[in-house]
């Protein structure tokens, strides 16, 4: 996704234009990758923009800066807050949101607790991250030689920005190697998640993702998919897979705020059912996306309404 630039970001309680959005080459988050983050959508709906489960994330964000003792100097409403009033400043009907709390400068030392904290909230317009026609015809994924963060090494259930040079490592790969996405194995050799997504696979007709034990980020668009799926009757189970499950499953799919339900037509080269998107990948999709964009009503109150007078379109 390349960055166009939006008129203003959000940064610690006040909106500045885009080119005065700036940190010190000091700053403890440059050096020693001490910062966390969220990533959100806001949907274009017949009724304005929306953002898609506004509190689940914010709450992540906060729960993330807790395991890492990086208190942020605002309260989760007005972060919320915040958030529509980025959206709404840059007028935006549509749009990726990227709140980032940091360490600034202090002191170059691992214990960066003397440092202050610092927030931004930033908006971008964003289409389908892995391409409209990965949504419609699956993407190819390999799994990756790199191991996902082991349990006790780093905090795999907090989107601390540090940690994500293990994703880069597997994106990077999979991209050299000709797929659009990796998929990444724990240390105990079982299925963990991609490098920025949630894994699923379905086998007779039973919708199984992988749980936390297995390393992976919790995502807030796999507790929608999990609530859908199970919404329209389909059992759900949160189980370890093993890497031949992948190659057996009828369908496979990853879920995230950026590849959104994504189907996968391969894995290692080898074709997941008939290689295609199946049909309950089709159908979560539908729903999925009917709610987002306010085609169909928001039965679980997903949706956070951005108040805006006029806005362009994203």
């Amino acid at each position: 996704m390349n960055i166009e630039p939006t008129p203003w970001i959000w940064y610690n309680d006040r909106l500045v234009p885009w080119d005065e959005a700036r940190v010190h080459v000091f700053a403890h988050a440059l050096h020693y990758g001490s910062s966390v983050f969220e990533g959100l959508r806001a949907y274009a709906t017949p009724r304005g923009p929306a953002v898609l489960c506004l509190g689940p994330h914010v709450r992540r964000l906060f729960d993330s800066c807790k395991v890492y003792r990086m208190p942020i100097p605002f309260a989760p409403e007005e972060i919320r807050q915040a958030i529509l009033e980025t959206i709404r400043a840059n007028a935006l009907t549509s749009c990726y949101i990227r709140p980032l709390v940091f360490r600034g400068v202090g002191v170059i030392s691992l214990d960066p607790r003397s440092c202050p904290v610092e927030v931004i909230i930033g908006t971008l317009a964003m289409g389908n991250y892995l391409g409209e026609e990965g949504v419609q015809e699956g993407i190819d994924v390999g799994v990756s030689t790199w191991q996902r963060i082991a349990p006790n090494t780093l905090p795999a259930m907090a989107k601390i920005g540090g940690q994500y040079i293990n994703s880069q490592l597997a994106v990077m790969e999979a991209h050299d190697r000709g797929f659009s996405e990796a998929i990444v194995l724990s240390s105990a050799g079982m299925v963990s998640e991609g490098s920025g997504a949630n894994v699923f696979l379905v086998k007779d007709g039973v919708v199984c993702t992988p749980p936390p034990a297995a390393s992976i980020l919790p995502g807030i668009t796999r507790a929608c998919v999990m609530q859908l799926a199970r919404d329209l009757g389909t059992e759900v189970r949160e189980e370890m897979v093993t890497r031949e499950m992948l190659y057996l499953a009828d369908e496979v799919f990853l879920t995230g705020t950026a590849a959104e339900v994504t189907p996968v037509r391969s894995v290692d080269g080898i074709p997941v059912g008939q290689g295609r998107r199946g049909p309950v990948t089709a159908r979560l999709q539908e729903q999925f996306f009917g709610i987002a964009r306010g085609q169909l009503e928001d039965r679980f109150g997903w949706l956070t309404p951005v108040p805006v007078n006029g806005w362009r379109n994203g």
